[in-house]
Order: structure tokens, then sequence, then C-alpha cells
């Protein structure tokens, strides 16, 4: 197990190497990227708040492109016409197949959040907090929060240069990334993507908040045996892990609630309407984006709505796994029922 950390810096080193030269080279195979135009609309909200499933289903409507795993672990077209043939095989090492398929179905030719692209290109962000991190005996999560250290620059750059690359390669104008990093940051993002739209996903917090642990541990316990640790380096890693996801819905009502976000710009998602109201939600998304429905959409809106009111997930945890319960979770996230839960609903994960 100790040596795993030694390999994967020396790959990460040796792939961060060949995906620079890799993005120096699309200059001068793709030199359309340089004045491409895009229009985001990004999908926001915490772990297991609905975000995958929103997010999977718009692209695969033919909304707008996103970034699948492989494309952000390499996003140099050049490298991409290269690796392609080779997927096959990198399906076989990739560390997607950790991931648990009942929290979270993923593999390499997945669509996934564009965190993950942060993580690969500057070896930085909240995957790095919450995955590795988060372990320290110091809390690192200063490190992390744009409160402190402000990147939102760099990212912003980056993702700009990535989302370009996937609408060359799709020959799409609108991207559609998915960020829960984002809500701590909206205002600069709308600053540096005026165009920009989101949707920011709602859920429970009583939902959300073990429904995001268990799927973070279940990763790690299937790679490096997260429940055989030391019981005090489990407690500390969970403390922090939930701290940083109330975090996450703090900030963003902070913004939202203070006027810094540009609220025209942004919509409202509540996970009860995806699991029962899907078909009316899509048309106020719909309206809200400006794009008009083909007639096989509405169809296929319709068929997924039926299919949503039938759902039920595998998925399965318990709140006293990670030491909580629910007055904890009422009090600590207080301001999301005020303002966005008029009541606690009912829904099973």
């Amino acid at each position: 197990m100790w040596v795993s950390p030694i390999f994967f810096g020396v790959l990460l080193s040796i792939l961060r190497l060949l995906v620079a030269i890799g993005l120096k080279l699309d200059h001068l195979f793709f030199p359309s990227i340089r004045k491409k135009k895009i229009s985001p609309l990004v999908i926001v909200g915490n772990p297991r708040s609905g975000t995958t499933f929103l997010h999977r289903f718009l692209i695969s409507q033919g909304l707008g492109t996103g970034a699948q795993l492989w494309q952000m672990v390499y996003p140099s077209l050049t490298l991409q016409k290269l690796i392609r043939p080779l997927l096959p095989l990198l399906e076989i090492i990739s560390p997607a197949r950790h991931h648990s398929t009942a929290a979270h179905e993923t593999s390499l030719t997945s669509i996934e959040t564009d965190d993950v692209s942060l993580l690969f290109k500057f070896f930085d962000g909240f995957f790095l907090y919450g995955f590795f991190l988060a372990f320290a005996e110091e809390d690192l999560f200063d490190w992390f929060d744009p409160q402190k250290r402000n990147t939102s620059k760099r990212d912003f750059e980056w993702y700009e240069a990535l989302w370009k690359r996937l609408a060359v390669s799709a020959n799409q104008d609108r991207v559609i990334p998915k960020l829960f990093s984002l809500s701590t940051n909206i205002p600069a993002f709308q600053t540096h993507f005026p165009d920009s739209k989101i949707l920011y996903m709602v859920r429970d917090p009583l939902n959300v908040l073990p429904s995001g642990l268990s799927l973070v541990t279940g990763v790690l316990d299937k790679r490096f045996g997260f429940w055989s640790l030391d019981e005090n380096i489990r407690e500390r890693f969970i403390k922090r892990l939930y701290n940083a996801f109330v975090e996450l819905l703090k900030r963003f009502h902070e913004d939202w609630t203070n006027g810094s976000i540009d609220k025209t710009k942004v919509f409202i998602v509540k996970y009860d309407r995806i699991m029962t109201d899907f078909d009316e939600l899509m048309n106020e998304i719909l309206t809200f984006t400006g794009i008009t429905p083909t007639d096989e959409m509405m169809i296929e809106i319709k068929n997924t709505a039926d299919r949503q009111r039938q759902y039920t997930s595998a998925h399965k945890y318990n709140l006293e796994k990670f030491g909580l319960n629910e007055d904890q979770i009422r009090s600590d996230c207080s301001f999301i029922y005020d303002t966005f839960l008029n009541s606690v609903n009912n829904e099973v994960d």
C-alpha cells in the first residue's frame, strides 16, 4: 500500500509532461481553439445532490457537450487522437474502477465532474483535499479555500482552455460542465464567464451529506481499506470531509442571500422534483436556457419522468456509521432548510 502514492506521483509527473507537450501541439493542429466561443451551462451542487443524473441527461439529449473522464486526464486533442484506440486497455488500470457502482457508476468514457481536471492538471483542488490531504495531521482546508488562497484566475483560465477543446472536438458551442467546488466562488465565476448560466442543485442535507461521505469513503475503502484504519484517523477524516461539505453549502448560501450572485443566470433545481416532477422541471430548465426542444427530446423527457417516479437507489448508508445524527445535520444546515426547503421531504436515497 505504501508504494501506491510513490507510483502515482511518478505516473502523474510523466502524464503532466506529456499533456503539456500535447496542449502546445493543439494550437498547431487545431488552430480554431483560440477563436472558439463557448457558452457554459454549469451544474453546481454538493456530491450526491442529483448533479450526475442531470449532467448526463442534458448531454445525452444533445443540449451541449461535456468532458468524459479520459478527456480530463488527457485534455490535449492531439493526445486524444493517439490514446482513443487504447481506452479499453487503460480502463483496466483506471482509478474509476474503485468507485462503488451503487453510489456512482463511472468509467473512463463516462461524463464526469470537471473538478477532476484540476487534480490532474495542477495536482490541486478539492479532489486532492477530499481524497488525500484531509488525512493529514494538520487540517489543510485553508489551502483550498478561495477566501484564503485564491486560485480562481488560474482555474477559470484552465477550464476555459479545456472547454474550448471539448467544444472544438464535439463541434458544439454550448458546454455543460459539472463543478461541485464552484459553490464557494460563483460570483468570481460569473465575472470571468459573463454569458454562463448555472443550475444549482439543492437536496435535503439529511440525505446529501451522509450519501456524500459514503461515496468518498467507499472509494477509499475499496482501494486502501479505509474502514480498517485506526479509529482516530477515520473519525478525523470524516469530520473534516463533513465540515467541507457543509462549507460548500454555506458559501453558496451566503453569496445567494447577500446579493453577490446574479440570480437571473442561476436556476435552483430541487432534488425531489427530479424524482417526482422531472417533465415539468425540464420544461422550466429549457425555458431558462433558451433551448427549443425537439419532439424526440420531449418524448425522452416524458419517458425519463416516468422512470424517475419508479426509481429507488441501491446505495445504502446510515448516519451512525459516520458519527452523525439528524439533529446535528439539521442544526448545521438550518440555513438550507430556511431558504430552499420549506419542509423536509421524505425522499429515499
